[in-house]
């Protein structure tokens, strides 16, 4: 195996790294973003998640060699519509970040559903993969806003930012993906309809498959 690999591979994040990354933005998000400054922190973060996401998942070379390919443009792209907006639309980042997290969330779940035995690295992939399901939801609710901007959700308040962008898509996805739905933020197209009940479905049927699979892994192994 190429010595840079081999390097790549003995300093695999554990799921535990990703899992306080993931933590660091999602508390942080409302908090960074009033501050002057706060959307490059957030980037930065966003960026953060990503890498780790990366390295996280890269336990064989074509997974590392994938995700990269993936990453690289996701976070390029990021970097470039945050310092120059003119030069590229926030769609490509989004879709750029929404197959990257779709990848990682799917090597999640494998390592989860064929993990062995009950231990730190599964529970912390399990908790993991869920904030990346509340964090896919987010970047794809952020996409649908940009491509019909004003016409895709339907803010009832007066207060706060009516954009999906920044924490407003974090608020919206994760009360979604719990199936509490304050109704303060309403899907109104067609698209954000169907987003907002599939991750309200996927919520549901995650907890109930993740809860059957580790009472199973724990009964095995109490056995």
């Amino acid at each position: 195996m190429n010595p840079v690999l081999k390097r790549f591979r003995f300093h695999r994040f554990s799921t535990v790294q990703l899992l306080v990354v993931l933590a660091a933005l999602l508390i942080a998000a409302p908090f960074v973003e009033e501050v002057e400054g706060g959307h490059i922190i957030l980037s930065v973060l966003f960026s953060l998640v990503l890498i780790a996401a990366v390295f996280a998942v890269a336990n064989r070379k074509r997974s590392l060699v994938i995700a990269l390919a993936l990453a690289i443009p996701a976070i390029t792209a990021r970097w470039i519509n945050q310092l120059r907006p003119d030069l590229v639309h926030p769609a490509v980042f989004l879709i750029c970040a929404l197959v990257l997290l779709a990848f990682v969330i799917g090597h999640l779940l494998y390592f989860v559903l064929h993990a062995p035995v009950v231990n730190v690295e599964v529970l912390c992939a399990s908790i993991a993969a869920y904030l990346m399901l509340g964090l896919t939801w987010t970047v794809a609710y952020w996409l649908v806003d940009q491509l019909t901007p004003g016409g895709a959700f339907s803010f009832n308040t007066t207060r706060g930012a009516h954009s999906m962008n920044g924490f407003t898509g974090f608020y919206f996805s994760f009360v979604t993906l719990s199936t509490v739905g304050y109704g303060d933020i309403t899907p109104v197209s067609q698209a954000a309809r169907w987003l907002a009940a599939m991750e309200a479905m996927t919520g549901l049927l995650y907890v109930a498959v993740l809860i059957a699979r580790l009472v199973s892994l724990y009964s095995t192994k109490s056995d």
